[in-house]
């Protein structure tokens, strides 16, 4: 992987937070220049390559970073990117992780700049995001090589062509959390209702959930293979997924979520 000279992080909450702690960790660049009204984090220790700012105006015009980050949420970040223009040059890389703010939008803000959005997700926390990269036409491949770096420091990243598809990359894996914590509520409250206590309905449904998702992420058997292999014919699992299985069952619930979810995508994109 490569490494930056210098990058500039614009927002430093959870995500943004997650990022700098990867950064920092993997050397992902010599220095990081974050901007935030709050300050820098106190979960974050001290470093001497982090300087902290609390506004785009401190900042040196001299200043020529490799990247800049926008990791700032959707509703502020049209009021907050205008800032950064003055640093456009062919060398800076601008990438976004502010969902729903499209690559056209960015750029009305920054002009011909090298733009990369991006869609991560809430397991960046723990370092096991799925990023999904989109870049306009003015990116570099060893631009897309010092975003790949960037991105590693919170998990998985891949990318597509078409930004469109980025729509139902939110619905699937930016949204997807929710669903999967979804799945462990409503496991629990089921097993309360079969019976069994709340802690330890609650303890099995996390650590199933947490240990299949782990067994299917290195398995190298397909997740249908993997479901066949817990079932038996005649048995618990095979009645249980006779019932989510069904055809008004789990798939077609999950296919009209994602669609919803799509859907909703496109029409907050600005």
């Amino acid at each position: 992987m490569m490494s930056a000279g210098t990058v500039v992080l614009v927002g430093c909450g959870q995500m943004g937070s997650a990022m700098l702690r990867g950064w920092l960790k993997s050397g992902a660049a010599s220095r990081f220049v974050v901007v935030e009204p709050a300050g820098a984090p106190e979960v974050l220790a001290p470093s001497p390559r982090v300087d902290a700012h609390r506004t785009a105006s401190e900042l040196s015009d001299a200043l020529a970073p490799d990247a800049v980050v926008f990791a700032v949420k959707p509703q502020v970040i049209n009021d907050i990117v205008p800032a950064y223009r003055r640093f456009v040059r062919p060398q800076t890389v601008f990438m976004s992780i502010a969902a729903g703010t499209t690559i056209a939008g960015l750029a009305k803000h920054l002009g011909d700049a090298a733009i990369v959005r991006v869609m991560p997700n809430t397991p960046a926390a723990i370092g096991r995001a799925i990023s999904v990269a989109c870049a306009n036409p003015g990116v570099t491949g060893a631009q897309r090589q010092l975003c790949d770096a960037l991105l590693a420091a919170i998990g998985e990243s891949t990318w597509v062509e078409d930004e469109g598809l980025l729509d139902a990359v939110t619905a699937v894996s930016g949204s997807g959390p929710a669903y999967v914590f979804l799945l462990i509520e409503t496991l629990a409250e089921a097993g309360v209702k079969a019976g069994l206590p709340p802690d330890l309905a609650l303890r099995l449904a996390r650590a199933t959930v947490a240990g299949s998702g782990e067994l299917a992420r290195v398995s190298h058997e397909s997740p249908g293979r993997l479901r066949e292999n817990v079932t038996s014919p005649g048995g618990t699992t095979r009645a249980a997924l006779d019932v989510l299985m069904a055809e008004d069952g789990l798939a077609a619930l999950m296919t009209r979520a994602i669609a919803a979810a799509t859907a909703r995508s496109r029409a907050l994109a600005s």
